[in-house]
This record gives structure tokens, sequence and C-alpha cells, in this order.
């Protein structure tokens, strides 16, 4: 499930955010433990995760109950998630369809 040239936690952060753009804002999140059960990682790992997001404003927690998509955050990471994949998934993607000879024609119409 883990790719070995990026750190755990980075891949669990975008497991996260990957949620977060589905919930939506002010939605509960997995714990800690629930999240490092599901993923099959130590619980560490899983709290690394979350603090990155927690000092990036995306997640709160409210003690005792449990953490949340901070207000905001959904469209914080779209715009995030929007540039990244415009620097660095795009080209990738369209150095392949060109590797292919593919028309972009004939992709719209596979979708």
């Amino acid at each position: 499930m883990f790719s070995p040239d990026r750190p755990i936690y980075r891949q669990i952060r975008d497991v996260i955010v990957d949620r977060v753009l589905t919930l939506g804002d002010g939605a509960l999140l997995p714990s800690v433990r629930a999240l490092a059960t599901e993923a099959g990682v130590n619980p560490l790992t899983v709290a690394k995760a979350y603090q990155d997001l927690q000092a990036s404003g995306l997640v709160r927690a409210r003690k005792g109950v449990g953490l949340f998509v901070a207000d905001g955050a959904m469209s914080s990471l779209l715009s995030q998630e929007r540039t990244l994949f415009l620097t660095e998934e795009w080209p990738r993607v369209r150095a392949r369809i060109n590797q292919l000879g593919l028309d972009p024609a004939d992709l719209l119409e596979q979708a």
C-alpha cells in the first residue's frame, strides 16, 4: 500500500487530505488509533500526520471529542491540491499522452 519513495506519515497525510476533500468542513475524522488500524501502521505515524495537518490549520482537535476538519480547510486544500496536480502530476500525464501518441479528443470520448 505504501510507496518507499516518501515517508509513510506523508502518505497517511494524503489519505486524510482525500477524506477532508470528500467529507468537507466540520466533519469528524477517524481517531488516530482507528486510522492506524485501518492503514496497518503505528499510531505514532498517524499522529504525526494529524499534527502536520493541525499545524497547517486544516484539522482541529476537540479534547475528549475527536479530530475535525477545520472551517475553510476544504477550499484551502482544493487550491493546494489543484496547484500540486498542475505542477507535479499533470506534466507526467501529458508526457505519457504524448509518448503514446494519444489524441486529447479521443481521451474526452473515453470519459
